[in-house]
């Protein structure tokens, strides 16, 4: 699985690279094919509390899923939506066992 992390208008820390990819490797656990999963990071303006995004694509053979949130911080994004893809994976391979 290829992991392709983007950060728009700031350099990512080599500390949150490597939480990212940790974080990332674990969705192997719901599916066994993924091909590539993108990372999206920006600060989104105006300046408020809550303006770390994270927008992550996980492609799999059947198609890509997608999810996006905004919190106070990188780390929280990034867990956010994985929890979110991985209630997607899991929706995704039942729908492929059911047919």
């Amino acid at each position: 699985m290829e992991i392709r992390i983007q950060a728009i208008h700031f350099d990512v820390s080599e500390q949150l690279q490597s939480f990212i990819q940790k974080k990332v490797a674990k969705l192997e656990k719901f599916h066994d094919d993924i091909k590539a999963v993108e990372v999206v990071l920006k600060v989104v303006k105006p300046e408020t509390a809550v303006n770390k995004d994270a927008g992550i694509k996980v492609i799999i053979p059947s198609g890509d899923l997608y999810a996006n949130k905004v919190c106070d911080s990188f780390e929280q994004s990034v867990a956010e939506v994985l929890e979110a893809l991985e209630k997607q994976l899991l929706k995704h391979k039942e729908k492929l066992r059911t047919k």
